[in-house]
């Protein structure tokens, strides 16, 4: 064993060791792994940094602002309810939910996906009386297996893509080519956890709650001429309503109020129906319908003077936000209506909705006087929201992630993802290239407001990948990867190719069940090539391997990202995961490993 071989690998196991402890930040340790091959001579301090530029950087970015566009257009929530049966058993509704989860987890980020469908699952659970963690569990396990089923799946397939490259006369692994193994390694897990695994999921009370509870709002909204509520009877819209857990408790017609209306009425175009409604439902609300929120749309006659303030904040669109504010009892709001101090025009904000306790009244939204203690959900620049707060002693609560459904935006932005899939997929253009030019398109297009390009990266993840690129590429050069492969061979495998080609994908596994799985993949793909090329075999099956093991963290809350998101909504403890893990990671090598023999020959 050579110094330079010495050196990297002990750098990677303190790196694993980091990892491990949990007590730095991925991506901190990544930096600190880069810099202390540096520092020791094993990578030049030239390329330190090459590696954010790889393809695979480039391409994760623009895969993180492409699903965020799918979420704020409210494409996704679209698909998720004509997709996910209403009144089906468990094992349908487990079946869809988490089916669903891992087809969006193809195209999209799998932890959006999975943000996307945690309050669809809640509610799942809630009316098939299971606690939320046996329905939470399966999604976060679906959403992890469909990201192995494509190239932009999982930032780890885009790793190995990369690896793949640098092979002599070979290219990058082109969209689909993940698909031959994942996707049958999906479906049959799918179908274990809707089946059978589901009911090995422990039963926890919920570990948290909302920080603060706001009650249910009062909004207005329009209906539009092509409308589904239109020429309903309102007996049919609150069938509709009950499913997101809202209720029509009034209805304008031609400027006139008419408190608890005839469920016999017949909605008609351009009604203005006033509805009760937890603010998260609202935009189920919305979309179900084809609704439109009244004080989002129309505009107080403004003044000559007025005119110039609003016409700025109408024209950058971009920085719109939903904020909650409380209304203290010293605030110049309280005993005024929004109509009174002309929010819209002297303030450019809009009043969307009002929660109040014991609410009663029979003035519209705009006109109602309001109290102190009021909730208000207002829709502004930030800036100007925040600066009305503090000039009217208001408190703000959140900043509420409220998706208002546009139509038009999210056909747009599913159809600049097709796009960039065709183009990927085809050979058109490389990846990188076609996803950037997705993003393009969607800044261009406005699917994503423009602040939201840079916050949908998440870039603990991009630095951890640029960081780790250049010390994987030192153990190539070291010859270290070479070195644990011949170990692995020479110790466990005993020379036998099927054995070694199963140890890459368990080992891989066990890593990715401690460590970030982009970390993993970079890890794994030298000693993977080492171990190919050891044996004179087919580098692709052992890549694949690295890919396929990966994308399966399934014993830790700690692997992937979607099994921390759901530890504390479904009072997990640490232990909870093997139990639905252990069967799941079996299941994915029993059927993987056929597999890869049969479309990766060795």
């Amino acid at each position: 064993m050579t110094q330079d071989q010495s050196l990297i690998l002990v750098i990677l196991l303190a790196t694993m060791a980091l990892f491990l402890w949990g007590r730095w930040r991925h991506d901190m340790v990544a930096g600190a792994t880069l810099l202390a091959c540096v520092l020791a001579g094993l990578v030049d301090a030239a390329d330190a940094f090459s590696g954010f530029s790889h393809p695979a950087v480039i391409t994760v970015a623009c895969v993180l602002v492409l699903s965020r566009a799918l979420q704020t257009s409210g494409a996704v929530d679209i698909l998720a309810r004509y997709a996910l049966p209403k009144n089906a058993g468990v094992t349908l509704s487990i079946a869809a939910l988490t089916g669903l989860g891992a087809l969006l987890s193809g195209f999209m980020n799998n932890v959006g996906a999975m943000a996307l469908l945690m309050p669809v699952a809640m509610q799942m659970s809630g009316r098939l009386g299971l606690s939320s963690g046996q329905v939470l569990m399966p999604l976060a396990f679906g959403t992890i297996l469909g990201g192995m089923t494509t190239l932009i799946g999982t930032p780890p397939n885009l790793i190995v893509s990369g690896f793949r490259s640098k092979l002599d006369d070979t290219s990058a692994f082109s969209m689909f080519d993940f698909t031959l193994v994942g996707l049958p390694v999906a479906v049959v897990c799918v179908l274990f956890v809707a089946l059978l695994g589901w009911r090995l999921v422990p039963v926890r009370k919920n570990g948290v709650s909302d920080s603060f509870d706001t009650g249910a709002y009062i909004t207005e909204v329009r209906v539009p001429e092509k409308s589904k509520a239109a020429n309903l009877l309102l007996r049919d819209i609150e069938k509709v309503l009950d499913e997101v857990d809202a209720q029509v408790i009034a209805l304008v017609r031609n400027e006139v109020k008419i408190n608890a209306p005839s469920y016999g009425r017949k909605v008609l175009a351009d009604d203005i129906l006033i509805i009760e409604a937890e603010v998260e439902s609202l935009s189920d609300v919305l979309s179900s319908l084809g609704l439109k929120l009244e004080e989002a749309e129309e505009k107080d006659e403004p003044s000559d003077v007025e005119q110039e303030k609003d016409d700025k904040e109408a024209a950058s669109p971009s920085e719109v936000v939903l904020v909650e504010l409380v209304v203290r009892e010293e605030s110049g709001l309280v005993g005024r209506s929004a109509k009174d101090i002309l929010l819209r025009t002297r303030y450019g904000i809009n009043l969307l909705a009002l929660s109040r306790e014991d609410y009663k009244s029979h003035a519209r939204l705009r006109t109602m006087k309001i109290k102190a203690g009021d909730l208000l959900l207002m829709q502004g620049a930030q800036d100007t929201v925040m600066e009305f707060a503090a000039d009217f002693s208001c408190i703000p609560l959140a900043e509420r992630d409220l998706k208002i459904p546009d139509k038009n935006k999210a056909i747009t932005a599913g159809v600049i993802l097709i796009a960039a899939i065709a183009l990927a997929a085809l050979g058109i253009l490389p990846t990188a290239i076609a996803f950037a030019l997705g993003v393009l398109a969607s800044m261009v297009t406005k699917t994503l407001p423009l602040r939201s390009i840079y916050t949908a990266i998440d870039w603990p993840v991009i630095v951890l990948l640029g960081a780790l690129i250049p010390v994987a590429n030192a153990m190539e050069t070291t010859g270290s990867a070479h070195l644990i492969a011949d170990f692995l061979l020479g110790t466990l495998a005993q020379g036998n190719s099927i054995i070694a080609l199963g140890l890459i994908l368990v080992v891989t596994m066990f890593l990715s069940d401690v460590m970030n799985n982009a970390a993993t993949a970079a890890v794994m793909c030298p000693i993977a090539l080492g171990t190919a090329s050891t044996l004179g075999l087919n580098p692709d099956a052992f890549l694949m391997a690295v890919a396929i093991g990966a994308s399966c963290a399934f014993l830790t809350p700690i692997g992937h990202q979607n099994n921390t998101l759901i530890l504390a909504p479904g009072g997990f403890r640490f232990s909870d995961y093997w139990r639905l893990g252990l069967p799941v990671e079996l299941l994915v090598c029993s059927v993987s490993l056929p597999l890869l023999l049969i479309f990766w020959p060795l």
